[in-house]
């Protein structure tokens, strides 16, 4: 019998909690004691009535819009029941897509006037994040909000203090931190088996036109058809230009740059495994090198962050880098190097390299040692072997082992289904604001480095600049 999509899932997760340091995968806790991996896979299965539904409307439906709806609805008692956009023909494709009942509208505030939506799904260019979803919030509804939380630092903390204010479930879209694969590096790191964190290594690389965001623009694109007017609202005006509404990433008037777009990602990886608050010091550099089409952001930047210690890590530094024209076709990695070994995090897969650091100290090889002269070298040895006795032999164990997902598996529906069980217990999911927040702060600040020359301090605790 062929296994479906949700079986294999099941058997993967059973898999890992067989393993020997699988005893914290299910479930895994994070500093504040949420459940982050509590899925409910009988759930799944089950059938809803259509008065028991989790009704879903989505605002923004460019690319993640789209991609969004498309897994939301697969998870079992969920329903696509109105979207909003600025261009008319994302509106005309989401009925062609997703049925002609849905309520269309270019105007979100009609959206959250609407009794039958439990929930929004925001996914509008970055300027609109804090303003849509503190509306959203006020207005009772469950929010899913794509990455970065906010456009600029100074938007996070009324974001965080809605969510607080209201009890209202939010949920950043960086998915990758409700994936198993995660949930695996988590693990091992808190195994202790790498010894010592030192320091992790990142980079989110591309090396193509839709990946540097020089995306398609629809040929009846007009005045008529955008409601480019409303698309602006509190960004400097601007004459109607289609380039800057269709490729908005490309501005630092609507989003938020190489950091707010890829930076983040990584640092929600980061954050999920170490259980950390983020750094304290921030300083990026980079440049448009080689995308030279109008854009005001990089498409290099290299970034470095230093962790200061926590109850959850030792102090470490961090070294983070995206690339546009990366040479290589594009890649993504995050590398946790320790004093014992290296935990490397791709997006379906987790390496562990084990190199464990030599209890005692060697001779000979690259070392002085080889410049002593013979008499010298023999004393050195007589002395050495009296001060280090060998060592009992020891079994040797693997070098490196290898963690793969299901070819199948899809962080993304566990991301949506998360929110789903979290809006129907009334939970934390794994992504509130507080941690969305602390996923972008950094981002931000590495922008405000890169365009300002200088090193930013920021207090990851208190979530607010030095």
């Amino acid at each position: 019998m062929q296994k479906t999509k949700n079986s294999t899932r099941r058997s993967f997760v059973k898999k890992l909690a067989a393993g020997a340091l699988a005893a914290g995968f299910l479930p895994a806790t994070s500093a504040q004691g949420r459940n982050v991996r509590k899925l409910d896979w009988a759930g799944l299965h089950r059938k809803y009535a259509a008065n028991d539904k989790i009704r879903l409307a989505c605002i923004g439906m460019g690319i993640m819009g789209f991609n969004n709806c498309r897994t939301a609805v697969k998870v079992p008692g969920s329903e696509l029941v109105a979207v909003c956009d600025l261009y008319d023909g994302r509106m005309g494709h989401a009925k062609e897509e997703f049925g002609t009942h849905l309520f269309t509208t270019r105007n979100y505030e009609e959206i959250l006037a609407r009794q039958d939506v439990d929930a929004v799904i925001i996914a509008t260019s970055d300027h609109w994040h804090d303003h849509i979803s503190i509306a959203a919030m006020k207005a009772g509804k469950a929010v899913y909000c794509e990455k970065p939380m906010v456009q600029h630092m100074d938007e996070g903390r009324a974001v965080v203090d809605t969510q607080k204010k209201t009890g209202k479930v939010m949920q950043i879209g960086s998915q990758r931190v409700s994936s198993i694969v995660l949930a695996k590096a988590q693990e091992l790191y808190k195994s202790g088996i790498i010894g010592q964190l030192i320091a992790v290594e990142a980079w989110n690389d591309r090396q193509s036109s839709n990946g540097a965001w020089q995306y398609s623009i629809p040929t009846d694109a007009s005045e008529k058809t955008v409601d480019w007017e409303r698309f602006q609202g509190d960004a400097p005006k601007h004459a109607y230009d289609p380039v800057r509404f269709f490729r908005w990433r490309n501005y630092q008037d609507y989003g938020t740059g190489v950091a707010g777009d890829l930076f983040v990602h990584l640092f929600s990886g980061l954050h999920f495994i170490t259980e950390s608050s983020g750094p304290e010091r921030i300083f990026a550099t980079g440049g448009l090198r080689y995308w030279k089409d109008g854009r005001d952001v990089p498409d290099y930047m290299s970034a470095l962050f230093d962790y200061p210690e926590s109850a959850t890590h030792p102090a470490f530094n961090f070294q983070l880098r995206v690339n546009f024209t990366s040479g290589d076709g594009g890649s993504s990695k995050s590398r946790l190097v320790g004093t014992d070994g290296v935990i490397e995090v791709g997006g379906d897969d987790v390496i562990l390299r084990k190199h464990k650091v030599q209890s005692q100290p060697t001779y000979g090889g690259w070392d002085s040692y080889g410049t002593f002269s013979e008499a010298q070298q023999k004393e050195y040895a007589d002395w050495y072997r009296q001060k280090y006795p060998r060592l009992p032999e020891q079994m040797e164990e693997p070098g490196e082992l290898v963690f793969k997902a299901p070819e199948d598996y899809d962080e993304h529906f566990d991301h949506h289904a998360n929110f789903v069980r979290c809006i129907r217990e009334n939970a934390m999911p794994v992504e509130d604001a507080a941690f969305g927040f602390r996923a972008a702060a950094p981002s931000l600040a590495a922008n405000m480095s890169y365009f300002e020359k200088k090193v930013v301090n920021w207090d990851p605790v208190k979530m607010e600049l030095r």
